[in-house]
């Protein structure tokens, strides 16, 4: 009878062993910014903890403040650039235009509450030396936001002047930031949050108080390395000891003029070049053909996370993912005599795409926008030429579905678009 005992335990811990090795790992998401760093800055600055990850994965320059000269250009500043990540879209759809951050559009749903509508019994987590970023950017616990709860979150340091008393310096923003990193490190090791956002603010105020190429600056930088060494380890100890595979996405929100390195806000080219550094080498054409931008973190999340997102949201984004297979890139539209040119960038050698328009703008006020299927043509003829809608409207809002991703571009009297 013994005999048997051990025999049927020795076929029981093979099969759960073979089950334990069958079993996908769990996907989890960091997304990090740290404010205020142009690309040049971390392409010449010493970055040893930075450069593993980068080695581990890729590095690339992006850019943010929308497409220029078009109805999506908008300012270089701090909490539309957070929003552009957390929504997939620019200022002129989410509604933040200054870090006063007043009456964001809510039905823009950020990646943290599109995650939890379709998994609730996932975990989010927010680390930030800057409250609004959780309770007015996500509007947790807000209804017009969806009642979104944030799970885990350790924030508005920078109100408690007791512990973090401010000095003229700025040293207290440091130790703020060090605080956000040590519960950041401590709760993704201990509790592995689903998808966790840190944001770091040392950096911007060096740069607005000493510029670039200060000695304070600089240190702000190794400080941050720092940072992300520990958050680094943080990740790589879930995966060892864990079924876990962790997409880790960091990078910055806006740039810096090129004069001071002290401003921000306009449009030259270092205000706008911003960068961004995942732990995969596994990304697609799109992501290495063009310079990619902020908004295209977004459905590079939704698609690590299985996370699906609803057809009228998709034809709201204006953001393509950069894992994964893309048909479509870089929308416009132009007005030639009496007609429209649309034309896109075909990231396939075959297959075709249809091409939808709406003349409302519902979604924007939580309705339904009603779009009628004008033409499907081959993706590589990436153009097509469509008369101008018989009845003026504000708004022609045009989206180029294709097999693996849609893109959008909008038509307005005042102002046409064109690819960055």
């Amino acid at each position: 009878m013994k005999i048997y005992k051990v025999f049927f335990c020795c076929i029981m811990c093979c099969f759960w062993g073979f089950r334990a090795a069958d079993a996908q790992p769990q996907h989890k998401v960091l997304f990090v910014i740290a404010d205020g760093i142009p690309a040049d800055m971390i392409e010449n600055m010493n970055i040893p903890a930075l450069q593993k990850i980068i080695d581990s994965g890729t590095y690339l320059r992006s850019f943010t403040g929308g497409i220029l000269q078009t109805y999506s250009q908008m300012p270089t500043i701090s909490a539309p650039g957070y929003n552009n990540l957390l929504t997939g879209t620019w200022a002129y759809k989410h509604n933040v235009f200054s870090n006063n951050v007043q009456n964001p559009n809510y039905h823009y749903k950020h990646i943290l509450r599109l995650l939890k509508d379709q998994y609730p019994q996932k975990k989010v987590a927010v680390f930030s030396s800057w409250l609004d970023n959780r309770t007015k950017l996500l509007g947790d616990g807000l209804p017009q936001a969806g009642d979104y709860t944030t799970d885990f979150y350790f924030d508005g340091f920078e109100l408690d002047t007791l512990h973090f008393p401010h000095d003229a310096a700025h040293s207290y923003m440091h130790r703020i930031d060090e605080m956000v990193i040590h519960k950041a490190d401590s709760v993704i090791k201990k509790n592995g949050p689903d998808a966790s956002w840190i944001y770091l603010e040392y950096t911007d105020d060096m740069g607005h108080m000493h510029g670039t190429n200060s000695t304070d600056y600089h240190n702000a930088l190794t400080y941050f390395d720092a940072q992300m060494n520990k958050i680094w380890q943080a990740v790589q100890y879930r995966e060892k000891n864990f079924n876990e595979k962790w997409l880790v996405v960091i990078t910055t929100d806006h740039g810096r003029d090129a004069q001071t390195g002290r401003n921000h806000g306009g449009q030259s080219e270092r205000e706008r070049t911003t960068w961004m550094i995942l732990n995969t080498k596994k990304l697609n054409n799109y992501a290495h053909k063009d310079e990619p931008a902020v908004v295209d973190i977004y459905p590079t999340i939704a698609r690590f996370m299985h996370v699906s997102i609803p057809t009228s949201l998709q034809y709201e984004l204006d953001g393509v993912p950069l894992i994964g297979a893309v048909s479509v890139a870089k929308p416009s539209v132009v007005l030639k005599s009496n007609s429209l040119q649309l034309q896109w960038q075909a990231l396939e050698d075959s297959g075709t795409v249809k091409i939808y328009a709406a003349t409302t703008n519902q979604f924007k006020t939580g309705g339904t926008d009603h779009y009628t299927l004008i033409a499907t043509v081959p993706n590589q003829q990436q153009s097509f030429e469509l008369p101008l809608p018989k009845e003026q409207t504000a708004v022609l809002k045009l989206v180029i579905q294709g097999a693996h991703n849609c893109v959008n571009t909008w038509y307005t009297a005042s102002n046409t678009t064109s690819a960055k």
